[in-house]
């Protein structure tokens, strides 16, 4: 039990997912703090450059099953090798992202393993834990984070007599970034057919349709985010306008999308995106800690806002004291103007 291993999702060109990526950055600080091996356990059918695409984040091994059965992705030949090679390499640590896929396989082996899980985490650290009952101390343990009831506590969670220790994390959480750029690792070859048999094989995919995501607000540069003080589905129209003028993408809290101003792709916080954009406009959000934990890395921040005392404001480079449905159009105006 002396490595870390993240399940590496590809698309339909063979290239690594954001989310993936994303671990195993994080995979690599958690490695070096727990004094562990990272691995990317990659499964799929002729997948190039997958040693260009993992090594800069500083991944010590690629586990890489290369076998038709295995692209696209289904979910009995992609457990049935995962099992095996978590129960051969008993590693301490294992993460998958909170996709679609994630939230399959995820439980799957949680539930073979009979070790636990902890679903949609949007931090993890290295620590230790005392059990209250039996007074036993555990050291250099994962420490993994999540919201809870809705968003309104930020709950702890840890597995210390289970291993490995499982979650699953949310896209956009952890921050992707390159370990070093000429850092080499180790290539290991699984013989997929070791693991794979008749039972495996049951489902045959006949045809595959894929629509290209219509909201791509993580990868936007500039967010303008609405918040439950546009009033209505109709004042967001104003940020669409805005956001128009600006090339930008538009966004919302939690409680704008609860109350039916905006679709739920849009939003923002800690039960939706996480987004670090240039430029962030917060345009009638409060800033509850929930949405503040989705968009405090933005580059730059305005807030406009009627309350001045509001928690948006604390973390805010620019503040416009003003009713929203009064600033917004003198907005729209002057970048019009200026893009003439």
């Amino acid at each position: 039990m002396n490595n870390i291993i993240i399940y590496c999702e590809t698309n339909a060109n063979g290239q690594v997912s954001e989310v993936s990526l994303e671990l195993c950055s994080k995979g690599r600080q958690l490695a070096t703090q727990m004094g562990f091996k990272l691995e990317a356990a990659v499964f799929g059918s002729k997948i190039p450059n997958i040693e260009a695409q993992l090594y800069p984040y500083g991944v010590d091994s690629i586990l890489y099953a290369d076998d038709e059965r295995l692209a696209p992705y289904r979910t009995l030949p992609h457990f049935a090798i995962l099992k095996g090679l978590l129960q051969e390499r008993t590693p301490e640590v294992v993460l998958f992202g909170a996709t679609c896929i994630g939230r399959d396989l995820a439980p799957r082996i949680s539930g073979a393993l009979r070790c636990g899980l902890t679903a949609d985490c949007v931090l993890l650290e290295v620590g230790s834990h005392t059990d209250v009952k039996t007074k036993t101390e555990y050291n250099n343990i994962l420490l993994q984070i999540r919201p809870a009831f809705g968003g309104n506590i930020v709950a702890t969670i840890v597995s210390p007599e289970t291993r490995p220790q499982m979650a699953t994390v949310r896209e956009g959480v952890m921050k992707k970034e390159i370990f070093d750029p000429a850092f080499k690792g180790e290539l290991v070859n699984i013989d997929a057919a070791k693991y794979l048999s008749s039972e495996t094989e049951c489902v045959k995919i006949i045809s595959r349709e894929i629509e290209e995501k219509k909201v791509n607000i993580k990868g936007a540069s500039i967010i303008v985010a609405g918040g439950y003080g546009m009033g209505s589905k109709e004042g967001f129209e104003m940020l669409y306008k805005l956001a128009d003028v600006l090339g930008g993408e538009v966004g919302a809290s939690r409680a704008a999308v609860d109350a039916g101003f905006c679709e739920r792709d849009r939003m923002i916080g800690q039960t939706g995106t996480t987004v670090r954009p240039k430029l962030y406009i917060a345009c009638g959000i409060s800033g509850a800690i929930q949405h503040r934990s989705g968009m405090e890395e933005s580059g730059n921040i305005i807030s406009i806002n009627t309350d001045p005392n509001a928690p948006i404001n604390a973390i805010a480079d620019y503040t416009i004291i003003g009713d929203v449905k009064e600033v917004l159009p003198k907005l729209i105006a002057a970048y019009q103007a200026n893009k003439k």
